[in-house]
């Protein structure tokens, strides 16, 4: 029997309209689809009744996949593709397996044989890295640095200190509520001369995106609060 394929289909990023980020390749194949695989089931469900689908949402099959997903759930997850039927795999926002649990059933995948194919759609991470005007050849996306301050002080020299010796471009993120105590830390912690960039709400009509020299930048930090964020730092030799 020929195996399914893996579909990695992107959402929106925020409650914009899918027709104005995704291409309607994607939301074609989201339509036709019958299985899922998804971060939350809830929210999958969400954004495939804005398709809409053309197969009614009581009879779309959806399994949920987070960090706590198991080694045998996740083979578990595999069974329809093995028996021949396409999937599609659903992030909480942006491009799925990036920066997402979805990566280790994508690994999974290749493991028994079954066509991965990636569809176009919005990505934060590269979408703030093309928004900073930081360095494009040489780039790492570092997650979320440590909550304690000690810790986190010591993180930001670290990627400063990279970022400077490499000339690459360091991306990271913080959960949207303690946004306003991460910029003030790199504000206080990062060189004058280093160039950092905070990219809110990417793609929504609210999007924002300040790219200047750490000596430059001004204002009240708690206008990022509870905004999803992409920080990039670029501290080059030049």
């Amino acid at each position: 029997m020929n195996k399914g394929k893996l579909f990695l289909i992107p959402v929106t990023l925020g409650k914009s309209t899918n027709s104005s980020v995704l291409p309607d390749g994607v939301m074609e194949c989201a339509r036709l689809l019958t299985h899922f695989i998804a971060e939350n089931a809830k929210s999958a469900r969400a954004f495939l009744k804005s398709l809409p689908s053309s197969i009614p949402l009581q009879q779309l099959h959806i399994c949920e996949l987070n960090e706590h997903t198991g080694t045998e759930e996740l083979s578990g997850s595999l069974t329809p593709l093995l028996s021949g039927t396409d999937v599609g795999l659903i992030s909480e926002a942006g491009c799925p397996a990036v920066a997402d649990p979805g990566a280790n059933l994508v690994r999974l995948a290749h493991r028994y044989g079954i066509t991965v194919e990636p569809l176009v759609g919005p990505s934060s991470i590269l979408l703030a890295l093309m928004g900073s005007g930081s360095q494009g050849q040489r780039f790492a996306f570092n997650g979320y640095l440590p909550v304690p301050e000690a810790e986190r002080i010591a993180a930001i020299r670290r990627l400063e200190k990279r970022s400077r010796d490499e000339d690459s471009a360091e991306l990271f993120i913080e959960t949207p509520y303690r946004n306003p105590q991460l910029l003030d830390t790199l504000r206080a912690t990062l060189a004058p001369s280093t160039w950092l960039t905070v990219a809110c709400d990417l793609t929504l009509p609210t999007q924002s995106i300040i790219s200047r020299p750490v000596v430059d930048w001004r204002g009240d930090s708690a206008d990022y609060k509870k905004r999803p964020a992409i920080f990039v730092l670029h501290a080059s030799r030049r």
